[in-house]
């Protein structure tokens, strides 16, 4: 049952496998009716949907929660999403004060903070450091093999952590805790010119998460190198960017040309406001790995081959398209949608099917297409990532 605002229970409306026109039939169960209400065009597909399309759709809801003192953190890989190979990812948080520990990756490091402060630090290879203050909306980058640490501030945080490279885990990195337990303590007292009774009381193991107090100001915690600090840095503002602004939307798009450090990961950060849509388009540079923040859609995929299917979703889903299928995303809700679109490349590249056929020969468009000046007209040799269709316009269902 369901409550209105008046406090009144009202019936559960139960979805049925049944399209307007009739086709399929009533579904009496066993089954989830609650996940069924979340996945609406699985349940009934459109009816342009046909073939087989791996699945493209994993929640961090369905996922491990690492749980420690001082934060959790839980992961998306290819051993819970087979067709993502390109990326992984991991939603962290930390409480204040909370610390993931010093350590480095096999794989580059991007982020996104979704709410919260943190600290970040880190070293390159020529001993340049880096300290700073991180926000909502920031990114951070840290390439293969830079030590680094995260340390929430007074509010804590959550942010959105992606590596280039699907088979990645989070929990197999290389931490200095880790390290020590695992170096016999006359190797280390060697090492650091001092007595073996300077780690008595080392970890026992990976530290990966742990609580400690809010740090002081950047000022009280720096930590001055012979060799400078790095020259280019390891954080970005993304939302102080300005947004290319559509009728329908928003996108905010970083790579290598505006965050110079980052790469192998390119991104956009995309707003679809009610009754919009991300417009039909490819990318030709590699797959897509989405992240969703607020709100709810669908988005149909075309792999050609008469091939296509519809996936539903919701804030915290991870999304993910193969290289160069066709695709687009509709806001299904009544708030704007944000979600990021993240490829392991130095440049985000996008091509807009719109735009395509607005550039090429228009007699050439009508006779591949058997259209006439309706469409033809309304073609626009500006591109726009996000665009307002008109009300009645959804897929038959």
């Amino acid at each position: 049952m369901k409550e209105t605002n008046s406090g009144h229970a009202k019936p559960l409306i139960v979805p049925q496998p049944i399209r307007s026109d009739g086709a399929g039939g009533p579904d009496y169960g066993p089954r989830d009716i609650w996940r069924d209400l979340e996945n609406p065009d699985l349940l009934v597909p459109p009816p342009t949907d046909a073939g087989l399309v791996p699945n493209l759709k994993m929640s961090f809801s369905d996922t491990h929660m690492q749980l420690n003192h001082g934060g959790w953190s839980r992961e998306i890989t290819v051993r819970d999403l087979p067709v993502a190979t390109t990326l992984a990812g991991v939603n962290m948080s930390l409480t204040p004060g909370g610390v993931r520990e010093l350590h480095w990756h096999q794989q580059a490091e991007w982020a996104y903070m979704i709410w919260g402060k943190a600290r970040i630090t880190a070293v390159d290879q020529n001993g340049r450091n880096f300290i700073a203050d991180v926000g909502d909306g920031d990114l951070w980058y840290f390439p293969a093999g830079i030590p680094h640490s995260i340390q929430g501030l007074e509010t804590g945080c959550e942010f959105l952590l992606v590596f280039d490279d699907g088979k990645f885990s989070d929990l197999n990195t290389l931490s200095i805790s880790d390290w020590f337990a695992h170096t016999p303590r006359d190797v280390l007292a060697a090492n650091f010119g001092v007595s073996e009774n300077a780690f008595a009381s080392i970890p026992s193991g990976q530290v990966y998460i742990y609580q400690d107090k809010v740090p002081g100001s950047l000022e009280s915690q720096k930590a001055e190198s012979p060799y400078g600090s790095v020259p280019l840095s390891f954080k970005h503002r993304l939302l102080a960017q300005q947004p290319v602004i559509t009728p329908g939307g928003s996108v905010r798009i970083v790579d290598s040309s505006n965050f110079p450090i980052s790469k192998t990961v390119a991104a956009a950060l995309v707003e679809i406001n009610p009754g919009a849509m991300r417009e039909l388009h490819w990318h030709p540079n590699n797959d897509e790995w989405q992240y969703y923040l607020t709100g709810q859609g669908r988005m149909t995929v075309f792999a050609g081959s008469g091939i296509a299917r519809t996936f539903d979703y919701r804030a915290g889903d991870v999304g993910y398209v193969p290289f160069a299928y066709g695709h687009y995303i509709q806001n299904t809700g009544t708030e704007s949608l944000w979600f990021l679109e993240i490829f392991k490349s130095d440049r985000f590249a996008d091509i807009s099917l719109n735009q395509w056929m607005a550039l090429t020969p228009r007699s050439l468009v009508a006779s591949n297409l058997q259209v006439g000046p309706e469409l033809l007209d309304a073609l626009r040799a500006e591109k726009w990532p996000v665009v307002k269709y008109p009300a009645g316009s959804e897929d038959l269902k």
